[in-house]
């Protein structure tokens, strides 16, 4: 998707570079969405909410370091490391009332980005992730977190790509879309699948850390009633019941919930910033 007043900039770590997408005239008085997608997954997994927002709302996307663009890039960083590398981008733009809309990987950047930064963030939507505290999680889906790497290093890419598609999305945009997502690793599965063991192994440290990731702005959950991808749906049935943070169930959808179902979701977020 081409996108309209949003510009392409390059942001230089000392691990590596980062492309972004950002609102080419930043209003700085005013909020500004911050759309962080999953793992594997790239900028274009928000195209929908991108088309739909950009000429009203300001506007920050990226590909996650090590992801698509943001390559090369070296794979031993924290989320931590991630979330304070977004805050020097969100800075750099002058991007002073971040709502962190992340989708399942994302949504763990953006627990990690309100752990260091709290009086920072105007806001957060989780889109099909799952809460950081260790209380959440058993020991057994840690253990399996960090040995992943060998299960994507060998796996058919073929079954692999059929898997990583149907796996994530119900509806025939969301499928593609991912799937073209993954082809950018088309012929380097070792890249795939050295990212998506550092990911895995990021999040079980980021978890085993039993950091408090507390939310302390106005917060949204969302969640695919047919995501099945780990135990996402009862994840975020507890971090409802537990915290009181409010959840939507979006009929139909599988975890890219924002694909399957764009309209639902971007009508969700339009709800939500509304009130903040």
């Amino acid at each position: 998707m081409k996108y309209t007043k949003i510009n392409e900039k390059i942001y230089s770590t000392t691990h590596g570079i980062i492309h972004y997408w950002v609102s080419e005239n930043i209003d700085r008085e005013r909020r500004t969405l911050v759309f962080l997608p999953g793992l594997t997954a790239d900028h274009r997994l928000f195209d929908k909410q991108v088309a739909f927002f950009q000429e009203k709302e300001n506007i920050l996307v990226w590909d996650a370091p090590g992801h698509a663009s943001s390559w090369p890039f070296q794979l031993d960083f924290t989320l931590a490391d991630k979330a304070t590398w977004l805050d020097e981008i969100l800075d750099s733009e002058g991007i002073r009332y971040p709502v962190i809309i992340g989708q399942s990987m994302g949504g763990y950047v953006g627990q990690a980005y309100a752990q260091q930064f709290p009086q920072k963030l105007k806001g957060f939507i989780s889109i099909d992730s799952a809460p950081l505290q260790r209380e959440y999680m058993t020991g057994i889906e840690i253990w399996l977190l960090k040995r992943m790497e060998p299960v994507y290093r060998h796996y058919p890419w073929k079954s692999l790509l059929k898997s990583g598609t149907r796996g994530v999305a119900e509806s025939e945009y969301g499928r593609n879309l991912m799937r073209d997502m993954m082809m950018t690793y088309d012929g380097d599965q070792a890249r795939y699948a050295k990212l998506s063991g550092h990911g895995f192994r990021m999040l079980a440290e980021a978890v085993e850390a039993e950091l408090p990731y507390r939310l302390t702005c106005p917060a949204l959950l969302i969640c695919g009633e047919k995501d099945h991808a780990g135990s996402c749906i009862r994840y975020n049935k507890a971090w409802s019941q537990r915290t009181g943070i409010r959840l939507e169930w979006i009929k139909g959808a599988g975890h890219n919930a924002n694909t399957d179902c764009p309209d639902r979701v971007n009508a969700l977020i339009t709800d939500f910033i509304a009130d903040i």
